[in-house]
């Protein structure tokens, strides 16, 4: 704003010296002023966009016109549903995806980055949800890949990652490989890996959607510790909590479009919500709590041990279901939930211990065998619950095939019409239902491959992370109809990263770590900070 007042000043005075008649040439000059002024502006920014577009081949449109900026020393929070832009916004400034039109500054400076290491070699480093380091790698090696790409030599990588263990307290295990890491350490080497090249834009997506609430607040630190060194920080969430804790600005986006940018002590929670959503209503959840009797059990498992590389990844866990209930496990990815899913599914072979569903044993019986029996499975990434290039009707009557309530002879008409009930019940947006699968949006998705499961009328649902990266509403929605379908009578074993929705699904909890349930008891007699600790391996402040 400073320039653009100096500008103007400039203006007025050539104007009144040298008289209306010969500064009329200077007229044809305003382009120049007024692309003058808006650089200006954008040199008060480390990083700024303006004007950006972005169409896909495919004519999605997945940015409209959208002008940010990032300041020295601030934590700028973007929010927004899933496909408004936010991703392709971030990929855009880091180099990974061109605009269709619109320009990224550096210190005011347009560039145009032809990948990656362009943008970071100009500042700009990306830490992204899912990480991308070498996992048959040790932690150096992967430094030191990353550190040769970006000109730096065996020697100034080491001096760096020493700067920034002293200065951040970011103790890494060097020679450790990458898959011997849990989640929280991996998370740790990404943003040293993303700081050796001293970047003046750090993006963070998701960053706290793999770490337990202790690493969590220990990021929040770490933030914090960042900003004061002066480093611009772009974070992208969909946890609404996290605004207030580390933001300072917030932008929430909607449709590809920039809808409102304030400052975050002036806006409150259910103000962003609405932001986000539009004017559509947003169903709030309700929980009946089920106390389900010893005699209703639908699943039970009965000192489950799996190895799996010469380690126990699960380890003597023993529970039960009971109809109509939800049971939720919390924990840290990579602490023995995969492996007790795949178990239940007969996915995985268990090293000892058996598996009951509806009082059968069902230890070495094969996952066809579970599903028709009464099983069904709700992946977290959608791209397994669903086959993406097979159209709506045609996922549901492989459902139900796979089911057994099908046979060979498939008889389209029934199937079409079961899924438009759903379609309607559901509230699932569909152009039409002969469209692949893969067109829908993500929320859509999930809400697609729980209608196949609703349709089967399930006995027990395995749920992993079924609301993993979708908007809010979506969120809302699905959740509410997973609330239902256990009302309804479904059995839900509900493993989720998401505290939140553990908590709020949930009428019994248990808590694992290390391959073993270290807690389990009714969702209402934790504290948040209780399952922090007993997520991150503590016990009454004793590490377990």
């Amino acid at each position: 704003m400073v320039f653009l007042s100096f500008g103007l000043g400039v203006w007025f005075i050539a104007s009144s010296l040298l008289g209306a008649t010969r500064f009329r040439g200077c007229v044809d000059c305003w382009y120049f002023w007024c692309l003058f002024a808006v650089v200006s502006v954008l040199a008060e920014y480390v990083v700024g966009v303006r004007g950006l577009y972005k169409v896909y081949p495919d004519g999605t449109v997945a940015l409209r016109g959208v002008s940010l900026g990032f300041k020295r020393g601030e934590v700028h929070v973007v929010l927004g549903e899933n496909g408004a832009g936010k991703t392709t916004l971030a990929r855009i400034i880091y180099g990974e995806v061109k605009p269709t039109r619109g320009q990224v500054f550096v210190g005011g400076v347009p560039r145009v980055f032809r990948g990656p290491w362009e943008a970071i070699r100009a500042g700009v480093s990306m830490v992204y949800q899912h990480f991308s380091l070498v996992h048959k790698f040790t932690v150096i090696e992967n430094l030191l890949l990353y550190g040769y790409h970006i000109g730096l030599s065996r020697r100034e990588i080491l001096e760096r990652v020493e700067q920034l263990e002293s200065a951040y307290g970011l103790k890494i295990p060097l020679d450790r490989r990458v898959d011997e890491l849990p989640a929280g350490l991996q998370q740790r080497i990404e943003i040293i890996k993303a700081l050796l090249s001293k970047p003046k834009l750090l993006i963070l997506d998701e960053p706290t959607s793999l770490i337990s609430p202790l690493e969590a607040e220990s990021l929040f630190k770490l933030i914090k510790r960042l900003k004061e060194d002066g480093v611009a920080i772009m974070y992208i969430t969909h946890r609404l909590k996290e605004v207030p804790v580390v933001g300072d600005v917030v932008t929430v986006m909607r449709r590809g479009e920039v809808v409102k940018t304030l400052s975050v002590d002036r806006v409150d929670l259910d103000t962003l919500a609405r932001l986000m959503v539009g004017k559509r209503e947003i169903e709030k959840i309700v929980r009946v709590t089920r106390r389900a009797m010893v005699g209703e059990r639908v699943l039970e498992v009965e000192r489950l041990t799996v190895v799996r590389e010469g380690r126990r990844v699960v380890d003597n866990v023993s529970f039960w279901v009971g109809r109509g209930e939800i049971l939720g496990v919390a924990g840290v990815v990579g602490n023995g939930q995969e492996e007790l899913v795949e178990a239940i599914l007969g996915l995985l072979k268990p090293s000892s211990g058996r598996i009951f569903f509806d009082g059968r044993d069902v230890t070495n019986l094969p996952p066809w065998e579970r599903l028709k029996l009464g099983m069904a499975f709700l992946p977290g990434e959608r791209r397994l619950a669903l086959v993406q290039d097979m159209n709506l009707v045609e996922n549901m009557a492989l459902s139900l095939a796979v089911a057994g309530r099908i046979g060979l002879l498939v008889p389209w008409a029934h199937v079409e019409k079961l899924l438009r009930e759903y379609v309607g019940k559901l509230g699932i947006v569909a152009r039409s239902l002969a469209m692949p699968a893969k067109r829908l949006s993500g929320g859509n998705q999930q809400k697609l491959a729980l209608a196949r499961i609703m349709a089967l009328k399930p006995r027990l649902l395995v749920a992993v992370d079924p609301t993993h990266g979708l908007d809010y509403a979506s969120t809302i929605a699905v959740r509410k109809m997973l609330r239902q379908m256990a009302d309804d009578g479904t059995s839900i074993l509900l493993v989720s990263s998401d505290l939140d929705e553990l908590l709020q699904l949930s009428d019994r909890l248990a808590v694992m770590y290390s391959g073993k349930f270290i807690s389990l008891k009714p969702v209402d007699e934790y504290t948040y900070e209780e399952l922090g600790r007993l997520m991150g391996g503590y016990e009454e402040g004793m590490a377990s």
